[in-house]
């Protein structure tokens, strides 16, 4: 199968319309050709700044102006960062994402986030942040320190973005991951499910996302998790197999793309996971938590795992050659030359 970047709506509404098992069975045909079958890639993250977000975003339980059980939290120590992603690394995840509520970093953000990078790859896993809006120099910053993906969701189409938020435009989106690409980074881009969208919306955020220049290397797609105090607690659930569908024509459209199934999961059976691998799903987050809401545990993943047959993808980067104790030992140094006092963790909330 070709390589696409100029799908029209009609065409992905004919996907869409495809009887179930034609649509999986496509699906999972173009997914055998680009990838190996029954692998799936395993990704950790780490909410290391919460709470107090100044955006409007209607789903979420960070932003500061809903009233939500979610506390405000300051920038996590460097220390307890890599820490968490030396659990991560021992339970089998071979990418760490760390993601910050902000609407975008501010420069005194940047030297810890940068240990933060330098350290989680010391430790040979793969780096992701999500950190809100980027400017060019501060993509080319974060890319010189080595993080290799970074994630911006466009969360829906175009048309209904409006409706979720207001307090950063869909170019605004489009310009973060043009700076994401420009400065050599992989793109992790993606959506939410279940906003009260429209089918037609949905075809339009995929439109929006395999119409790129070059496809983003990690797709997430996520099921909305309603948490109580945001606007959509209320909103109608999303019927599984819909959700399947969503999984099954990403595939076919970005063919070479890791589809990740992200948020949401802790509300899907086995059955329904296993369809979702089916569709072409080789990609999930794994832990208890995502940021602020909840997952399924490992445990849990690794016998699903089993019955199906799935092998975890090996992780590809090869360590730097240093310990993983000396690489501590390392941040702590930097950090013990860094002039201000408490600069680890401070109020980086604004």
């Amino acid at each position: 199968m070709e390589i696409r970047h100029n799908w029209t709506a009609q065409e992905v509404q004919a996907l869409f319309d495809k009887p179930f098992i034609d649509l999986l069975f496509e699906a999972q045909q173009v997914h055998r050709e680009y990838h190996p079958a029954n692998q799936v890639q395993v990704s950790t993250l780490l909410s290391i700044k919460t709470g107090a977000c100044p955006e409007d975003c209607k789903y979420c339980p960070q932003s500061a102006r809903y009233r939500t059980d979610v506390e405000k939290e300051r920038l996590m120590e460097v220390e307890r960062v890599l820490e968490a992603a030396e659990k991560a690394k021992a339970s089998g995840a071979t990418r760490f994402c760390m993601g910050a509520a902000w609407k975008n970093p501010k420069q005194r953000d940047m030297p810890y986030l940068l240990d933060m990078i330098q350290g989680v790859k010391g430790l040979g896993l793969e780096t992701c942040m999500t950190l809100g809006m980027l400017d060019a120099e501060q993509a080319k910053t974060l890319s010189e320190a080595g993080l290799d993906y970074y994630n911006h969701n466009l969360d829906t189409s175009p048309e209904f973005y409006g409706n979720i938020i207001t307090t950063r435009t869909y170019q605004e989106r489009l310009d973060t991951l043009s700076n994401v690409r420009d400065a050599g980074m992989k793109v992790c881009s993606g959506g939410i499910i279940g906003l009260g969208e429209s089918a037609r919306d949905r075809a339009g955020l995929l439109v929006e996302l395999a119409n790129m220049p070059a496809h983003p290397e990690s797709v997430p797609i996520n099921m909305l998790v309603k948490v109580k105090g945001t606007p959509l607690e209320d909103v109608d659930d999303v019927d599984p197999f819909d959700f399947v569908r969503i999984i099954a024509v990403a595939r076919i459209m970005m063919p070479k793309s890791a589809v990740r199934l992200s948020a949401g999961r802790e509300d899907m059976n086995e059955q329904m996971q296993t369809l979702c691998f089916m569709a072409g799903a080789n990609s999930i987050f794994y832990g208890c938590k995502l940021l602020t809401t909840p997952n399924p545990d490992e445990d849990a993943d690794m016998q699903l795992f089993k019955k199906l047959g799935i092998n975890r993808e090996a992780v590809s980067q090869k360590p730097d050659q240093v310990t993983e104790h000396d690489l501590l030992e390392q941040v702590a140094e930097r950090v013990a030359s860094r002039p201000q006092e408490g600069d680890l963790f401070y109020d980086a909330s604004v």
